[in-house]
């Protein structure tokens, strides 16, 4: 059968899954009276909330006879990872560009991977139907974009098509059309079929499913020859250990499901049921010949955060996993599908050091782990930091702003505060667009800052650049915090009192311990409080007195708002239905003392 084999790639926001809502719909997967709902591919209860793709996924259709395999990816830099590994088993790709925004940080990293495994480009400009979009400028800018890249001949020879996702239309022209055909039949004539050389059987296995009824199933596409049911084969690791072993079972991909099949050739996309112990990145070759294929090489990490046991007094609360067996289990089970992760021990048997491509990579596996019934504390991210050619390096990223012209000099100064260099300052229609080099620890912390002074209209993106030599200080959060003094439950009356003091992370009738973090101070420098004191009952009245307390509501922080609000010295407690920060070390007096004999050692 004819096959295509096709990856959507983009940045984040630029329409990528409704393109594939589409594609799916124009060939008729679902039944007409069938309700499929919207944004179909993004199945995990996490990417519904967030609106964004966290695990790239494939479906395959079938149009005029020919087999599409559709990969779609995450468009947020943080998941370079999924990419990075998918892009293996496509032979083209649908480049998605927003018609106002134009080719983004992210776009040009995925383009880069895309572009260094051959893979043929089709340029899609998607959203024309938006406001003072710019289709044309957009063309030349991508056109531009590939040349820097250094694209072939052929490869600058790209076909391009214009549309709006939303309205489900793409034609190679400007004028509207009635549906996603031309884009379709672009698909079928530039998108080469499989290349399939001679020689013994070669898959690589590029990405993970699990079932709990089959256990751990190897996805990946067959480079050549073919692979049967039953089969003997040799699985081909990264370490260069060779076993042999046998496939039980084997599945296509056939529109949203899997079906079972008992022989699958060179060129398409298959799941082998019955291999033990493989990795992502493995070979399944021959068993009397077998030869590998180039693993899969990731970027590194940037970033790491401590990840321990919960030991606050409400630890066993809430979840059901708790000691650090379980923790560790978790995170090493993590490392199996997600690649840009690594996990190390740390000093303490309580605790591990995670690493991970950025603060919303982690912060999907806190939510993730959480919502599995997990407790555990996390510390304040930290960048990696290396040493090349005996000077202290740290790692610099692109950020990128986009922000109406009012808002422009408060963004400048925001990130050169922060050790960010200004590279490029242009006007697109009514907006600033901004670029700087920044270090990574910038970054941390900078996305609140930003909508508050921006109102909330920047739209910011930034990617991985460099390892660049140390920048040195940079300044934190100016404000303290307050202290909760003692355990109990804060009443109305006492915060009320201690509003003039900062404002709240909790509401009367909470439950806090001692150490935790209850509010941010008015001023520089942390202040221990008393949240739980009851008003003094006597029989004297007096008119007035007696008013309700008003209270401003308490200031509800997201999981990665926590990660960017905390300091060194400080952790966020995460339970299935509570985040909560804290001191690492709880008891007052003990805080001081560490304090400082760490400032003695300084």
């Amino acid at each position: 059968m004819n096959i295509r084999n096709i990856a959507i790639i983009a940045h984040v926001d630029h329409g990528k899954t409704t393109l594939v809502d589409k594609i799916l719909h124009q060939t008729n997967v679902f039944r007409a009276n069938q309700e499929s709902g919207e944004l179909i591919m993004d199945s995990n209860d996490l990417e519904r909330e967030r609106g964004i793709t966290i695990f790239s996924k494939n479906a395959s259709v079938e149009y005029k006879g020919t087999k599409i395999n559709v990969i779609d990816t995450p468009g947020h830099a943080d998941f370079g990872g999924e990419v990075e590994r998918v892009l293996k088993m496509a032979d083209g790709v649908i480049l998605l560009v927003d018609a106002f925004e134009g080719p983004m940080p992210q776009t040009r990293f995925v383009l880069q991977k895309a572009l260094q495994l051959n893979l043929k480009p089709i340029v899609v400009i998607n959203k024309v139907d938006k406001a003072n979009c710019r289709p044309d400028e957009v063309h030349d800018a991508v056109f531009e974009l590939f040349f820097n890249l250094d694209a072939t001949e052929e490869q600058l020879n790209f076909p391009t098509f214009y549309g709006s996702g939303k309205n489900g239309w793409f034609n190679s022209s400007l004028e509207q059309c009635e549906d996603i055909t031309p884009l379709m039949d672009g698909i079928l004539e530039y998108v080469p079929a499989p290349k399939t050389p001679e020689g013994n059987l070669q898959l690589q296995i590029t990405s993970l499913d699990y079932s709990s009824f089959l256990g751990r199933i190897a996805v990946g596409k067959v480079s050549r020859a073919s692979i049967e049911e039953g089969q003997w084969i040799t699985l081909m690791q990264a370490d260069g250990t060779a076993k042999k072993q046998k496939v039980r079972e084997l599945y296509i991909f056939e529109a949203l499901g899997k079906r079972k099949v008992t022989k699958v050739f060179a060129g398409d996309i298959c799941a082998v049921v019955g291999i033990e112990g493989f990795n992502i990145g493995d070979t399944i070759a021959d068993a009397e010949a077998p030869e590998a294929l180039p693993v899969i090489s990731v970027d590194e990490p940037t970033m790491n955060m401590l990840f321990g046991i919960n030991n606050s007094p409400f630890f066993g609360k809430d979840g059901k996993f708790v000691t650090s067996r379980h923790l560790r289990d978790r995170l090493v089970k993590e490392t199996e599908k997600n690649l840009a992760l690594r996990v190390m021990d740390s000093d303490s048997a309580d605790s591990f050091m995670v690493y991970g491509r950025g603060i919303l990579h982690l912060g999907v596996l806190i939510e993730t782990m959480r919502r599995e019934g997990y407790e555990l504390t996390v510390g304040q991210p930290q960048v990696i930091v290396k040493h090349i050619d005996g000077k202290k390096c740290e790692p610099y990223e692109t950020l990128v702003v986009d922000v109406p012209q009012e808002f422009a000099s408060k963004v400048i100064d925001l990130v050169t505060r922060r050790k960010g260099e200004m590279l490029i300052m242009e006007t697109k229609g009514e907006m600033q667009h901004l670029e700087f080099e920044i270090p990574s620890r910038g970054l941390i912390g900078l996305r609140t800052q930003m909508l508050t002074a921006t109102a909330g209209e920047a739209v910011m993106a930034h990617r991985f650049n460099d390892y660049k030599q140390w920048k040195g200080a940079i300044p934190g959060r100016n404000n303290g915090v307050l202290i909760a003094k003692e355990a109990g439950t804060t009443t109305a009356y006492s915060l009320d009192k201690l509003q003039d003091r900062g404002s709240f992370f909790v509401d009367p009738g909470e439950e806090v311990y001692k150490g935790m973090i209850i509010g941010e101070n008015n001023k520089p420098g942390d202040l221990v409080v008393n949240p739980n004191e009851g008003k003094k009952l006597t029989n004297m009245r007096a008119s007035g007195t007696d008013g309700a307390a008003n209270i401003a509501p308490k200031i509800l922080m997201t999981l990665e708002e926590c990660m960017e609000y905390i300091q060194h010295d400080e952790c966020i407690e995460v339970t299935p239905n509570f985040i909560r920060m804290r001191k690492t070390i709880l008891d007052e007096e003990e805080r001081k003392r560490t304090a400082k004999s760490m400032k003695a050692e300084a």
